[in-house]
């Protein structure tokens, strides 16, 4: 089979204008960005705003191998399937980071013959939303160590700054690092430290932000350090929110693209989901509920981070009402959580496959949780025998879930159309049903909250928090932020916070070892385990076998 990148070169696109007419989009409601390309008008949302939402319908999946399961590659296969059955339906994505693209997990476009296209342009600079994020971010970085050098009128503790510096990169040299060396003209000597752009607040709060305006009072809320006595200093005070939003511009406009069938995309955000709530923008997600029948998106990771942070988080932020979830599993992921090692899961399995599926169980049980109908779609491949496929979808047989086998990495669309009629057929029956509700109330304090998650997503028996962590929940709750919403950071290869903890584990206790707020986000982040907002590059980065010929042929991007 030809690589993704030979896929994608050999794919036939339709001008985007024309991806647009498809949804009612005219020409004058679309930046363009060269043939394939375009971001959405801020105005053009005004116009749609009184059309009812079509139906929103959420990917997610159990928790992941090293290698991830293919949840965007089935988000994109199932947008194609829709098309295939005569559905009008958008996929909304995230948008690729540079980091993964050059270290070791791969682009965030789809794979196979279920892509996003221009795929090339999608992984690397895509619209530059990546470059103005982080453009904004640093320009408040540099006001704050300006005013630090000018005087320091607010009296800024340096060894309480909380703002970081970012860039799409992974570079874990930078992860600690000192500024202001080399003598009075050259600033205020201080510890500082970077994160990858996508962990930055700059971003998550882009992906929250209903509109320019909401954009940037969010970001006059950012807190970026504490005074010498022990006061808050936000964004606002420093005088450059104003800019940070004029470098946003476009960057808040979602980007339209299409898939491998010419089937519409929204590609907008691309916040992490162990780090931040992992989801595309708020912004994307309206436009295209307004525009079509179906919005199928999907959230980061498995359903215990991407899932929880979608539903508690960003459906509460948006008002959003979802109709359906969509839960990835792969017989590689189950033999993987059954204690099967990771060289050796191509191999059938029966017993590896039987010890691990108790984790499927785990994730369908919570998505119940919030009061909707759950599919399962079994991603094959290759390797999979019919026993462990029949294996699997005779458990959810058993639970009195649906699943549907795909295979739209092979055959595109054609190998999700079972999944596509199961949506919507589920959708259809569930008219009526019981509405979605998030897991826990608003007036709940940070640390019930935390608990909430832990005992019914994690299934953990407690929360403990370090002595440096209960300090910061003690001061963010006098600061007036216990009504947030919470964001757990913790891994994504377990349901606990240690990665080898596999399968369905219980028994155990989620350990807080931080907890800061996003303020403008409108989140409080508790960090768990050893999650790092800047990664690190492999002893083999993908970097390193990508070329572009003479010919500008674009090889080795995946």
């Amino acid at each position: 089979m030809k690589t993704d990148v030979e896929i994608a070169q050999g794919a036939q696109l339709l001008p985007i204008t024309q991806i647009a007419a498809k949804l009612g989009i005219a020409e004058d409601d679309l930046e363009l960005y060269g043939k394939h390309k375009a971001k959405l008008r801020g105005g053009l949302f005004a116009r749609l705003e009184n059309r009812p939402d079509g139906k929103l319908v959420l990917v997610t999946a159990i928790n992941p191998t090293p290698a991830g399961e293919g949840k965007t590659t089935v988000t994109v296969g199932l947008g194609q399937a829709m098309q295939r059955i005569g559905k009008n339906a958008v996929i909304a994505l995230r948008e690729p980071s540079l980091g993964p693209v050059f270290g070791v997990k791969g682009g965030a476009a789809g794979g196979g013959y279920a892509q996003v296209v221009p795929m090339d342009d999608i992984n690397l600079h895509f619209t530059g939303d990546m470059h103005a994020i982080t453009a904004a971010n640093n320009l408040l970085c540099a006001a704050l160590d300006n005013h630090l050098q000018q005087g320091n009128a607010l009296g800024i503790d340096p060894r309480q700054v909380l703002l970081k510096r970012c860039m799409d990169m992974n570079d874990r040299a930078l992860r600690n690092i000192a500024v202001g060396l080399g003598g009075k003209i050259n600033g205020v000597p201080r510890e500082d430290h970077f994160q990858i752009t996508v962990a930055s607040e700059v971003m998550a709060i882009l992906c929250l932000a209903l509109d320019q305006a909401d954009l940037k009072r969010r970001l006059e809320r950012i807190l970026v350090a504490f005074t010498y006595d022990d006061k808050p200093v936000f964004a606002r005070d420093l005088g450059v929110c104003g800019a940070m939003t004029l470098l946003l511009k476009d960057a808040i406009n979602p980007n339209l693209v299409q898939t491998l069938e010419q089937s519409p995309a929204i590609m907008h955000g691309g916040p992490f989901a162990n780090i931040a709530h992992g989801c595309n923008s708020l912004c994307a997600t309206r436009f295209a509920l307004k525009l079509a029948d179906y919005t199928i998106t999907e959230a980061g990771f498995g359903s215990d981070l991407g899932a929880e942070k979608f539903f508690d988080i960003k459906c509460r932020t948006g008002g959003l009402k979802p109709s359906c979830v969509v839960l990835v599993a792969t017989v590689r992921a189950l033999k993987y959580n059954g204690g099967a090692p990771k060289s050796n899961l191509g191999t059938e399995n029966l017993a590896a496959l039987q010890q691990g599926m108790p984790n499927l169980g785990t994730h369908i049980e919570n998505m119940q949780k919030y009061g909707l109908p759950v599919v399962v779609a079994v991603n094959r491949f290759a390797s999979d025998t019919a026993a462990e496929l029949e294996t699997v979808q005779a458990f959810c047989a058993k639970r009195g879930v649906q699943s549907a086998l795909t295979d739209v990495f092979a055959q595109g669309g054609a190998g999700g159309v079972a999944l596509a009629e199961l949506v919507t057929e589920t959708i259809r029956t569930q008219d009526g049903a019981p509405t979605f509700a998030p897991l826990y109330g608003l007036e709940q304090s940070i640390e019930e909250k935390l608990n909430v998650v832990a005992a019914e997503i994690y299934r953990a028996k407690g929360v403990l928090f370090t002595q440096s962590a209960r300090k910061s929940l003690d001061r963010l709750q006098k600061l007036g932020f216990g009504g947030l919403p919470v964001c757990v950071a913790k891994t994504q290869y377990s349901l606990s916070d240690d990665p080898d903890k596999l399968g369905s584990p219980s028994g155990f206790d989620i350990t807080v070892r931080d907890v800061y707020v996003s303020a403008g986000a409108g989140f409080v982040v508790a960090l768990t385990g050893d999650i790092m907002t800047m990664p690190g590059l492999p002893a083999k980065p993908a970097a390193n076998r990508m070329d572009i010929l003479p010919s500008g042929e674009i090889v080795g991007l995946f």
